[in-house]
């Protein structure tokens, strides 16, 4: 029998109903009287100084209300990372890449703000531009931002042990070169928001957003005005995957044009816009350098990694750190020398996207140990597990590992996937491999990402829950009522929860490194536990007792040596209130990583998240000699994702993830052509779709973490990184072909196959 009532329940999500009705409300799908609607005039160039810019004409266009360009707003630059700012809401001097934001229109009909936009002038000097960053680097190459000189924005060098030694004390070293391409998101919800102003002057913001505190900064910052000035409410998000982290010229000018107009004012990208102007998963060149013992022993890495950033920072500094210190887990990596570089580029711009800078060096590390294995003689299942890093190791770089079930899920991926039986042994065409990694449960190098929560105990014994996480569609909600009603000993259906609204909810960092449930499931527990601790001290005093033989559970508070002894959940409230207590019960809770605060990994060592999961994939695929075609026939993820608090989403989660891994893998990329996107629609674009998804089994390891709320800790956006390497290396099994640069068409595969056969 569970110890627990609600959590590791399969509860559907709380707004399931309203989703599938179609009653849910998005961003778009919000009205108010007298509304605007806006649209955006982008740059046609990826570089050029912006001479002028004539209004004149888009002003005389009936229903046309107002047009601003950038020399009509705050010069008060942004940046989701405070040291990286380098973005403009709308372009001021210059447009650094094809879809930058020059001017910006509100009408009556967005049909009239269409006709506005095309009739704006401007007048450009068009610059040299660079699209590769190799090139980017290179003295004489255009410069793109004129503070950084060499275009290199952002940099780390670490370097833990003695690596010189350990390749020199190397049985084998293996050098090879990795190749990873942009993806795009693809949320189905556009980038929307909407704005109003009130008579006190204050903006009231609706926006898809991941982040609603990080987006008040920044909206505040760009208008000029104190964050108490600015209110973020987060409707439903349809996906967001870390595209929604960042502010976008649609926040700014539907606030600006609120505050300059008077009236509300929305702006829904299209999707052409979502494709271009937000945010990619960054290309990279990776060079890696592994030496080992002949046993499989891994002694040395060196890396050299160079990311494609575009036009500007978004998250670099982080994701080039992230980058790094996740090379080192979830192997052990005594030695390691990492040199990172985030470029600039008259691209668009590179930024957050599931993983975050991880997936693309875990396909480098991944397919490179496959190719160790084989050459040395070892199983690549073997040669991960002799690696396999183990809970309470001491780490290299200071990570502090407290549950780790990464052997497990190797073993049980494996198992799933039939490896014993298949690896090498299948009919030509057909193969399976396997990648391991490991991923954050939310990161702790950065201010600003302590949780709150307010829970309150009504008269009637329902349960009030604020807190600020910003559900994003993971069932986050979901999650937190969990965890908060198994606290209580109530029902999930007692719980009424309200999130995301920064004038009401307590502080949160919003979604972003699966950091959700561990930090705003703890500060909820927290919140729950202070109220809980109200009602049991007047119930004690009531039944002689001390509160701590007292026991919460299914509606009851009885005592716990004798259950029959004690009260409802109702009974419990009136004794409380007739106490002369004050009601109702309120109970606050805040959550803040184990971390020194603010730390910057770049420079200095540390651990890097509260808790780290642990993961495996394993892929059997199909290999069509005749067409190169793909064809996944089954991905097994088994997941170390602590106590599952819901069973069912962390399925959904994993499941998801695993089909953006063979986006990754197989299909997505984003065309370009000196800067132009090619492929900006999900016509041309080449996400899986229901025809390509294979057979999924989940598996959930459970190693119960100290640190999460009820053992809890990251499931799913983890699961995104080694999919990619565990297709690969199926496909070297199949035909015998390794590939180092993503995605894998079947035009590399028939090109391969036929150098192969030379």
């Amino acid at each position: 029998m569970s110890e627990f009532n609600v959590v590791g329940k399969r509860e559907p999500m709380l707004d399931a109903w309203e989703k599938a009705t179609g009653k849910a409300k998005y961003t778009d799908d919000l009205s108010l009287p007298g509304m605007l609607f806006g649209k955006i005039l982008r740059s046609p160039l990826p570089h050029a100084k912006i001479l002028k810019v004539d209004l004149t004409e888009a002003l005389k266009v009936p229903g046309v209300k107002d047009a601003i360009s950038g020399r009509d707003i705050p010069k008060r630059k942004y940046g989701i990372v405070p040291k990286a700012k380098d973005e403009y809401a709308l372009a001021i001097e210059k447009v650094r890449y094809i879809g930058d934001e020059v001017a910006a229109v509100v009408a009556t009909s967005p049909e009239a703000a269409e006709e506005a936009i095309s009739r704006i002038k401007v007048e450009y000097e068009e610059l040299p531009a660079v699209f590769d960053p190799l090139e980017a680097m290179k003295p004489g190459a255009p410069i793109i931002h004129e503070e950084v000189p060499d275009n290199v924005s952002a940099t780390i060098r670490k370097e833990f042990g003695n690596v010189a030694k350990a390749f020199k004390d190397s049985d084998f070293i293996f050098e090879d070169h990795f190749e990873t391409q942009p993806v795009n998101h693809c949320p189905m919800e556009p980038q929307a928001a909407l704005a109003m102003v009130d008579h006190f002057g204050k903006v009231t913001l609706w926006s898809s957003t991941q982040i609603p505190f990080f987006l008040r900064r920044n909206l505040a910052t760009t208008l000029d005005l104190p964050e108490s000035k600015v209110r973020i409410i987060k409707p439903k998000v349809g996906g967001g995957f870390g595209q929604k982290i960042d502010l976008y010229a649609k926040d700014f000018c539907a606030a600006f044009f609120a505050m300059r107009t008077g009236r509300p004012v929305k702006f829904v990208y299209d999707r052409e816009e979502v494709f271009t102007c937000t945010r990619q998963r960054h290309p990279m060149y990776i060079y890696l350098k592994t030496g080992v013992k002949k046993d499989g022993t891994i002694l040395a890495q060196q890396f050299r990694v160079i990311a494609d950033g575009g036009a500007y920072n978004s998250t670099a500094p982080l994701m080039i750190t992230l980058a790094c210190f996740f090379i080192m887990l979830p192997y052990r990596i005594e030695n390691l020398l990492f040199e990172g570089y985030h470029v600039y580029t008259n691209k668009p711009v590179g930024g957050a996207m599931r993983g975050h800078g991880i997936p693309q060096v875990r396909f480098a590390v991944e397919t490179q140990l496959d190719i160790i294995a084989e050459k040395i003689g070892i199983d690549p299942l073997e040669l991960r597990l002799k690696n396999a890093f183990q809970a309470g190791e001491p780490h290299p770089a200071k990570l502090l590992v407290q549950s780790c079930g990464f052997s497990e899920t190797l073993k049980k991926a494996a198992e799933a996937i039939g490896w014993r039986e298949k690896r090498g042994k299948l009919p030509f065409g057909r193969g399976v491999g396997l990648a391991g990694a490991s991923f954050p449960s939310g990161v702790s190098n950065m201010s600003h990402i302590s949780s709150g929560a307010i829970v309150k105990i009504e008269r009637d014994g329902s349960v009030t829950l604020l807190t600020g996480a910003a559900d994003i569609g993971q069932g986050a909600e979901t999650v937190i009522s969990q965890i908060v009603a198994e606290e209580l000993g109530v029902r999930i259906e007692d719980i009424r929860i309200t999130a995301a609204d920064t004038e009401i909810t307590p502080l949160d960092p919003g979604t972003f490194g699966s950091g959700v449930t561990l930090r705003a499931g703890n500060a909820a527990r927290m919140a729950a536990r202070a109220a809980k601790e109200k009602l049991l001290e007047a119930i004690a005093e009531k039944m002689e007792v001390s509160p701590g033989e007292l026991e919460m559970k299914n509606r009851r508070i009885f005592l716990r040596e004798n259950p029959d002894r004690g009260f409802s959940f109702e009974e419990a409230i009136k004794i409380y209130q007739y106490s002369d207590r004050p009601m109702p019960i309120i109970g606050r809770g805040s959550y803040f990583p184990p971390a020194k605060e603010p730390t910057t990994l770049l420079h200095e060592d540390g651990n890097f998240s509260p808790a780290y999961s642990f993961m495996t994939q394993a892929a059997e695929v199909e290999v069509d000699p005749k067409t190169g075609r793909v064809r996944v026939l089954k991905m097994v993820t088994a997941h170390d994702c602590g106590k599952a608090i819901n069973p069912m989403l962390v399925e959904g989660q994993l499941e998801g993830s695993v089909v953006g891994g063979m986006g990754q893998a197989l299909y997505e990329n984003i065309i370009m052509e000196k800067g132009q996107v090619l492929n900006p629609n999900f016509l041309d674009y080449g996400i899986p779709t229901a025809m390509e998804i294979p057979s999924i089994e989940s598996i959930e390891v459970e190693t119960n973490d100290p640190e999460g709320p009820f053992g809890a800790k990251e499931s799913g956006e983890g699961t995104q990184l080694s999919p990619a390497p565990a297709i690969v290396n199926a496909i070297y099994d199949a035909i015998g072909v390794r590939f180092k640069t993503l995605p894998v068409t079947p035009d590399k595969v028939l090109e391969a196959l036929e150098k192969r056969e030379r």
